[in-house]
């Protein structure tokens, strides 16, 4: 149990650092409520879900050839780039009664589904943490065990899902118009930032 538990611990900290995900779920939640919010996690954790199949299926040659990096980083600076500047453009009329506009759910899904999944940090993430985390316990453990290990780490990534959605909607009540603004400002600015660094990294890349 103390083992499976660790692992959990594993797949919290990999959640846990500032990126442009906690940034989106900061935003949906203050904008559109827990469900938003939430979902935009769970769409990181597919993404991040369909890269502990890749590693654990050892298909890591293809997504590290120099091509699909290139275009990873292209397409994430893209999709960060999409969604802070949406973001901007939507706070006009933020205020405390009235931010929740209609918006599907899937599209929270999806901005964190695609964000995580081109976001080249996630791919090295995984095959240098959970490479690691495989080649440990398939040398000392056996295959049932890769298994429960590996959904201990999805379970912390979908506890810290829950965490920040909470968090971002349990915060909203206690904040004022002004100030929600000022925090959806910086969201966005922060997935422009990020998808800056992004678009450097796939020019350079792609001149190298």
């Amino acid at each position: 149990m103390t083992v499976y538990l660790s692992y959990v611990l594993l797949g919290l900290s990999l959640a846990a650092p500032i990126g442009p995900i906690n940034a989106a779920q900061l935003d949906r939640g203050i904008r559109y409520g827990f469900w938003h919010s939430w979902l935009t996690g769970v769409g990181a954790a597919a993404a991040d879900g369909i890269y502990m199949i890749i590693v654990y299926a050892g298909v890591v040659n293809f997504i590290d050839t120099p091509i699909v990096q290139t275009f990873l980083w292209l397409f994430g600076a893209f999709v960060l780039l999409y969604t802070g500047v949406e973001s901007l453009i939507n706070i006009k009329g933020l205020t405390i009664s009235g931010n929740r506009k209609k918006e599907p759910l899937i599209k929270s899904f999806m901005s964190g589904f695609l964000m995580s999944l081109s976001n080249p940090l996630t791919i090295l993430f995984w095959l240098g943490i959970y490479g690691s985390v495989l080649a440990k316990t398939a040398a000392t453990s056996g295959h049932g065990q890769l298994i429960l290990y590996s959904a201990a780490i999805f379970s912390g990534l979908l506890i810290w899902d829950i965490s920040m959605a909470t968090l971002a909607t349990g915060a909203k009540r206690y904040l004022t118009s002004a100030f929600l603004t000022a925090i959806s400002v910086i969201s966005g600015l922060s997935l422009i930032g990020f998808g800056l660094y992004f678009g450097w990294q796939g020019i350079g890349a792609l001149l190298s």
